[in-house]
Order: C-alpha cells, then sequence, then structure tokens
C-alpha cells in the first residue's frame, strides 16, 4: 500500500526559507559593515531630480567713448567757416562759367564785363565775411588759422580785379587766364584751409 503525499512538490517550501535566510543574512552582513565603517546608508528616491548648478557667465559689453565737447564760440566759428566754404563754392563756379561763356562767345563783351565787374563786388563782400566775427580769442591755434584765411580772401579779391583787367587787356586773353588760374588756386587753398581747420578741431 503507497503513502499518499498530500503535496505533490514539497519544494515549494523550501525555496522561501531559503531566500529569507539569504536577506536576513545580508542585511546583517551590511549593519556589521557599516557600524564598524561609520557609514551611512542613504536611501535614493527614484523620482529624485538631480539639480544641476550652472555658473551665469556675464560678458560686459560696454564699451568707453571719448567724447569732446567744443566750447559753444568754436562750434559757432566752425559753422562759419563752413558757410564761407559753401560760399567761395558758389562764386567759383560763377566766375568759370561767365569766363567759359566768354570764350565761347556765346556772351557780349558788354555782358562779359558787367559780371567780371559783379565779382569783384562779390568777392569784397566775401572778405569782410570771412574776417569778421572770426573765432574767439581764447584759441590761440584758431586765431593764427584764420590769419591764413583772410590772407587767401584777399588774394582771391585781388584776383577778381585781375579778372576784369584782364578782359579789357588788348592781349589775346593770356593776362585773363593767368589771372583765372591764380584764382582757382587760391580758392582751392581756401577751401582745404577750411577743410583742415574743422579737421583739427574737432578731432582733438
Amino acid at each position: 500500500m503507497e503513502n499518499f503525499n498530500p503535496d505533490p512538490k514539497p519544494g515549494r517550501l523550501i525555496l522561501p526559507l531559503v531566500l529569507i535566510g539569504m536577506i536576513a543574512t545580508t542585511y546583517t552582513f551590511i549593519n556589521r559593515v557599516t557600524t564598524n565603517n561609520n557609514l551611512e546608508v542613504i536611501n535614493i528616491d527614484g523620482n529624485t531630480t538631480e539639480e544641476v548648478i550652472t555658473d551665469e557667465v556675464v560678458v560686459d559689453t560696454t564699451t568707453t567713448s571719448t567724447t569732446t565737447t567744443l566750447p559753444e564760440g568754436v562750434v559757432t566759428y566752425l559753422e562759419e567757416i563752413q558757410s564761407e566754404k559753401i560760399q567761395s563754392i558758389e562764386l567759383g563756379k560763377k566766375v568759370l562759367e561767365t569766363n567759359q561763356r566768354w570764350d565761347d562767345k556765346d556772351t557780349t563783351y558788354q555782358e562779359a564785363q558787367q559780371e567780371f565787374e559783379a565779382f569783384i563786388d562779390d568777392a569784397e563782400q566775401f572778405v569782410a565775411t570771412v574776417i569778421n566775427p572770426g573765432p574767439p580769442e581764447s584759441n590761440t591755434s584758431l586765431v593764427s588759422s584764420h590769419e591764413e584765411l583772410k590772407v587767401l580772401v584777399n588774394l582771391i579779391y585781388e584776383d577778381t580785379k585781375e579778372l576784369l583787367e584782364g578782359l579789357t587787356a588788348p592781349d589775346t586773353g593770356e593776362r585773363r587766364s593767368s589771372a583765372l588760374s591764380s584764382f582757382n588756386n587760391n580758392l582751392g587753398s581756401f577751401q582745404q584751409k577750411i577743410k583742415e581747420i574743422i579737421s583739427s578741431s574737432t578731432s582733438s
């Protein structure tokens, strides 16, 4: 007669006992190690968010610029000579156009003479405009430069008178041509000097 075994798989009772024993042994071992070595066991939460600290870099984009503030009197003077430069350009343009019309015989002698006489009046008025009021007396550099402008503008005035003399001269136009060349040179020097004065005053 065979013995009846109610549990066909008796090994199922042994496996849980083995697992419990392993867990207990592991727990005991960890506690012993941490106690002997003064270690702290930290529980890690799976939902813990790692905080990343980034260094903020601030870029200084500020630029340093130097601004030169000119005295009011100097600014006024520079504006005046700039205006005078424009006037000199207009005067030169009118002289050249009238002279060219005379060379091309597109105007009568009387008309040319009247226009050249008008240029003398214009240049005389231009001399007065340039001379006064001038730069501030306290600015010795501008005062010196202004003296050069006065010399040049008087030469321009003399050139306009010589142009008329050349028109009425008994030659074939040589005297007028020479006067026109001198007029153009002095006018160009006058304009260049103004350019230098403004550039020097605004860049220093």
